[in-house]
């Protein structure tokens, strides 16, 4: 589950780590009181304007502003507040700006030079440790270091059975170059930083740019904070942060149903008992010369309702060409999921208008194609995977 920028920074600053303070608002009035309530807690006389969606890259699609007075406030917040918001991480069409965190300015002039860091606590997948990512190339798209400077990306694994340790923090601040304060300060922005991580079951936290200010403070400026679903059910006040406007309503809508859905960008649309089955069934279809138009998966019950459903969603999306339903009947006999597709096929009448493909391979396989077959209904049915292929080419040519 994605969050915004401002809330986690609120995730941070429980935890410790200093952050950019700022104040959010939903229209140009309340981002000028925002202004005036920052300049009374912080003294800052300008303000960064920044977009809250899900999505990096804002300063690049005009969604990250500076203003030098509140008449500037006012009117940036105007612009950006409904604005379609593209970056390389959005849709093609963008995402519609609700909210801007009207925030303190903290490049301020003093006695050292500003630096810019990154610093990232994700999952290391290849050996299933922690791990922190950090580079002294902060403000950049990762990527691009990646690509480009390789060796100034730095990575230091956690080990699960003793945690983040000393001597762990203070190599990173030694990487930075760092010295007196902020050093001592990076040290403890590591510590914090991962107990942060840790404290609210994230999959990612991402910081991009970590600050040392002018007066050697260490702070994070931006935030972008991923939490496992998986750990909802034990974080009711994260889950609370969730904002479906930013999330795809055909996948909000999926989830209140049960069902494990993902939009993706094809023309062949999947419906699938198994999440293993379900990725074999998108090679197939790509194997095929296409691609899936979505990953779903209707787990073990795959009656009449839950088929109709799943067609319906399926439906949703305007590009989809095909429908392929593969299903493996262990826990659910083949003749019960043929019948569910018969009868959510009638009850649907002209609304389906693209071709059904259906291969049940399990208990009951034979009498479930014989069901299909002498339905009546224009549903293709198959048996091996191969002919399934064979099938939504011969429907899509």
């Amino acid at each position: 589950m994605d969050i915004h920028e401002y809330q986690g920074k609120e995730i941070l600053a429980s935890y410790g780590v200093r952050i950019q303070r700022g104040i959010v608002a939903n229209n140009p009035a309340e981002a000028v009181a925002a202004a005036e309530q920052l300049t009374a807690e912080t003294g800052t006389s300008w303000y960064v304007i920044k977009a809250q969606v899900h999505a990096g890259g804002r300063g690049k699609g005009g969604g990250v502003k500076l203003a030098k007075n509140l008449d500037q406030v006012s009117e940036i917040a105007g612009q950006i507040i409904g604005m379609q918001l593209i970056t390389p991480q959005t849709p093609p069409e963008g995402k519609k700006v609700s909210t801007v965190l009207v925030a303190e300015d903290v490049y301020y002039p003093g006695e050292t030079e500003v630096s810019e860091f990154y610093v990232s606590v994700l999952l290391n997948r290849a050996t299933g440790r922690n791990m922190i990512m950090y580079s002294t190339e902060g403000g950049m798209d990762i990527e691009e270091v990646a690509e480009n400077t390789p060796h100034l990306i730095f990575t230091e694994e956690i080990d699960p059975a003793v945690g983040l340790q000393g001597f762990q923090a203070r190599k990173i601040a030694f990487n930075f170059g760092l010295s007196g304060n902020a050093f001592k300060e990076m040290v403890k922005f590591i510590d914090s930083l991962y107990n942060a991580y840790i404290g609210c079951d994230a999959s990612m936290f991402e910081i991009n740019p970590v600050l040392k200010t002018s007066d050697n403070k260490i702070l994070a400026v931006d935030a972008k904070v991923n939490i496992d679903d998986n750990s909802l059910f034990r974080q009711p006040k994260y889950a609370a942060m969730r904002d479906i406007r930013e999330e795809n309503p055909i996948e909000v809508e999926a989830k209140e149903v049960g069902l494990n859905y993902v939009d993706l960008d094809g023309t062949v649309g999947c419906m699938v008992n198994g999440a293993g089955l379900a990725m074999a069934t998108m090679d197939l279809i790509k194997y095929a010369g296409f691609e899936p138009a979505n990953f779903l998966d209707v787990g073990g019950t795959a009656d009449a309702k839950r088929v109709e459903t799943a067609f319906r969603i399926i439906l949703k999306d305007p590009a989809v060409k095909a429908i392929l339903i593969n299903i493996f009947g262990g826990i659910v006999r083949c003749d019960r999921v043929a019948q569910g597709v018969v009868d959510a096929y009638k009850n649907m009448g002209d609304s389906i208008k693209v071709p059904i493909i259906v291969r049940l391979q399990g208990t009951n396989a034979e009498i479930a194609k014989e069901l299909i077959d002498n339905s009546g209904m224009p549903i293709l049915s198959a048996v091996q995977f191969q002919e399934a292929a064979d099938q939504v080419k011969a429907a899509l040519s």
